[in-house]
């Protein structure tokens, strides 16, 4: 089934036309960057030149900057790529492309899938998850492969939304009742609007979400419909085998808890040696290298990441090498214990998930194998 058949809203992630701006890893430096931004020398050089604090064709910062005013209360967190959430100053009337129409429902407690509409090179591999604000780039930074971002659920607050069919108030599933309608009919369950069923009589919309998720984690899928994945949205198989589908959704719960952080698996690398921990030149040395029969990640000539695997180092969500990415963009900072532990915890989560993807593919092979039935 097409996604635009299975999710009533959707739009491109948060484009702020000036990420030097209006980003940051630390809370506080950006409350003191968007103080002076409001302040009379925000647009006197040399701030205005560092931050291109002017005018352009598409983008009138100057008189939005002159129709809002500062608060630290729109220093929000946002998903800006995999396993990189950074500090966002957002408000919808200052803010580029704010992307407002999905963004509003992702305050609240969400879940919101991440997909290109094509592949513009390569293979797919375009699919994250996100509980936040999210940038248009964590997939890629391809114009042709700008993130799509489909929230789980609708939050309305006394607003009234034009929408097909359904009239919607209060916290809904952004699902449509024709996809609800013929998965339930497929399963014998039935649908219920929020949260997970019980997977004998009931599902619910996280379950579509965690099956969702699954699918388009399995290595056979991405490489059998590789050419269609290519030039549009990813297309959902859906299932009439209730088994499976209950295989997919625990399988896929597991997914979604690693790639949002909120379960960790177990530790795999270590951090031995000691000192500045500035990044400088990022670079792997596969086993059997540098006097060492397991993978390391060097962030300088001393320092290191002891047990990388190279299939974990050479692993991408999209276009990005996420271990290699999540370094690079730190170029020329001393580490923190918590970015080491995190960095730490990425690689724990990228050597589970393949393995939970080879996983999907045994369950489905299992289970008749493709194409799902």
């Amino acid at each position: 089934m097409d996604l635009k058949s299975v999710f009533r809203v959707f739009e491109n992630g948060i484009g702020t036309d000036r990420d030097s701006l209006f980003y940051d890893d630390d809370r506080t430096t950006l409350i003191n960057r968007m103080t002076e931004f409001y302040s009379s020398d925000g647009i006197h050089a040399p701030f205005s030149e560092r931050y291109r604090v002017e005018d352009s064709s598409s983008y009138p910062l100057l008189s939005r900057r002159a129709a809002t005013v500062f608060s630290q209360s729109k220093i929000v967190r946002c998903l800006y790529r995999p396993f990189d959430r950074k500090w966002i100053y957002y408000d919808p009337r200052l803010t580029s492309r704010p992307a407002n129409r999905v963004m509003r429902h992702l305050f609240e407690k969400n879940l919101a899938l991440l997909v290109t509409r094509q592949v513009s090179t390569g293979v797919f591999r375009h699919v994250f998850v996100s509980d936040q604000l999210t940038d248009r780039d964590p997939l890629s930074v391809a114009t042709r492969e700008r993130t799509q971002v489909f929230p789980l659920y609708l939050h309305f607050r006394n607003e009234t939304e034009n929408l097909p069919a359904v009239d919607y108030r209060g916290n809904t599933p952004n699902l449509t009742t024709i996809f609800t309608a013929d998965f339930s009919a497929r399963l014998k369950m039935i649908f219920v609007p929020d949260g997970k069923g019980d997977l004998v009589k009931t599902f619910g919309p996280e379950d579509v979400f965690d099956y969702i998720y699954a699918v388009f984690h399995s290595p056979t899928y991405r490489s059998r419909y590789a050419e269609f994945l290519k030039i549009d949205f990813p297309r959902l198989p859906l299932t009439s085998d209730a088994k499976l589908f209950r295989k997919l959704c625990a399988l896929g719960s597991e997914l979604v808890g690693l790639h949002l952080m909120e379960k960790h698996a177990l530790a795999i690398t270590t951090y031995p040696v000691a000192g500045e921990n500035e990044v400088d030149k990022v670079r792997y040395t596969a086993p059997g290298e540098a006097g060492s029969d397991i993978g390391r990640v060097w962030i300088n000539r001393e320092q290191y990441f002891e047990g990388v695997p190279p299939e974990v180092w050479n692993f991408h969500v999209g276009g990005y090498q996420v271990c290699q990415k999540w370094l690079k963009d730190r170029k020329g900072r001393k580490l923190t214990y918590d970015d080491l532990t995190h960095y730490q915890l990425i690689v724990s989560a990228l050597s589970e998930t393949i393995h939970l993807m080879t996983e999907i593919d045994a369950a489905i092979e299992a289970h008749g194998g493709w194409p799902l039935s």
